[in-house]
């Protein structure tokens, strides 16, 4: 799977599940500050992404994740 296509997935998601603005959604977007993510809904994007990616996710593989081209990033290493 390329980075566009796990972007893609991402994206679908965050809109379809976590209902954050599609025009919020760029590379450089915080998770916290620009697209309202809390904690609660960082349990609901785990749980999604280890049934479309299928991979766990730790907390702590996390800590340096600030913007959605990261988190595309480390999803996409995950996979590969």
């Amino acid at each position: 799977m390329t980075r566009e296509e796990v972007r893609k997935i991402t994206n679908e998601f965050l809109v379809d599940e976590i209902e954050i603005d599609a025009e919020k959604i760029n590379d450089n977007a915080r998770l916290r500050e620009d697209l309202g993510i809390d904690s609660l809904d960082f349990v609901d994007i785990v749980v999604i992404v280890e049934s479309h990616f299928g991979f766990k996710i730790k907390p702590e593989d996390m800590k340096d994740v600030h913007t959605l081209s990261q988190f595309y990033d480390f999803i996409a290493n995950k996979i590969q």
